[in-house]
């Protein structure tokens, strides 16, 4: 049974007034809460602080690497998806600006990656043939190198002749075993160089037990990759060229 919050007296359901203070009966009534009501079809507003998207973020990095092609298609799929997310959030998500950027570089990439690719299909063959040139060009250097450090070694040692393996010619203390006319590098025993493996041979002793006579060939280590052209040369000095195969004596001599 409720009671008049002005004087604490006992009220009847059924009475509309405090018999004792004269009080209404609305007042005696409990408050109801207010009700918000809204209207159908109107979208509700986020309050809170929004939070950036992660997708947007992720498609703004993957944008800034364009010019790699899964990466961009990553960056489109993201901006995408980021915008729908943020659209759909109703405030508690944003980011807008960084998915459009990343949209805008992932199709940025997606027009230019075919040129990109175009001229990169242009370029790495004609970078191939420079670097096989420079390669030949410095295989033939090396066998005139080892040509000049043929003739000081047998000067050197003329009761020996050529020297019985290229790490004679190498570092050593000057004598016939480490003539110290070439690096070490070339004084291996199958020496590599530029793309370029060397082999020495030497020829037979004559009847005094010098060596009179050698071959030194060089083929690229690699087809077509580190070099087209075969090298070979011997104890006249003269150099040897043959495309596709290795050298001989009898192949022409380089021009």
């Amino acid at each position: 049974m409720p009671t008049c919050p002005r004087c604490s007296a006992t009220v009847q359901e059924a009475v509309s007034f405090c018999p004792s203070c004269g009080s209404a009966r609305s007042s005696l009534l409990p408050s109801q809460p207010a009700q918000t009501s809204v209207s159908p079809g109107i979208p509700v507003t986020y309050a809170g602080n929004p939070k950036t998207s992660g997708k947007a973020i992720g498609s703004f990095i993957c944008g800034l690497f364009f010019f790699l092609l899964p990466v961009t298609i990553v960056a489109i799929v993201l901006g995408h998806l980021s915008l729908s997310d943020i659209k759909k959030s109703a405030g508690r998500l944003k980011g807008q600006g960084l998915a459009i950027v990343g949209l805008v570089l992932g199709y940025v990439g997606v027009v230019f990656i075919p040129f990109i690719l175009i001229i990169a299909a242009i370029a790495i063959p004609n970078l191939l043939r420079a670097r096989m040139a420079a390669n030949e060009a410095s295989a033939v250097g090396t066998l005139r190198m080892y040509g000049i450090a043929m003739g000081n070694y047998a000067a050197v040692c003329p009761k020996i002749g050529f020297p019985a393996s290229l790490t004679n010619l190498g570092p050593g203390n000057g004598d016939c075993e480490g003539a110290n006319l070439v690096s070490f590098l070339l004084a291996a025993q199958a020496p590599t160089k530029s793309g370029y493996r060397f082999f020495y041979s030497p020829g037979p002793a004559d009847g005094n037990g010098h060596v009179v006579s050698y071959t030194i060939i060089a083929d690229p280590i690699t087809q077509n990759t580190t070099g087209i052209r075969h090298f070979f040369t011997d104890e006249s000095g003269v150099i040897r060229i043959s495309n596709g195969e290795p050298a001989t004596a009898d192949s022409p001599p380089l021009q």
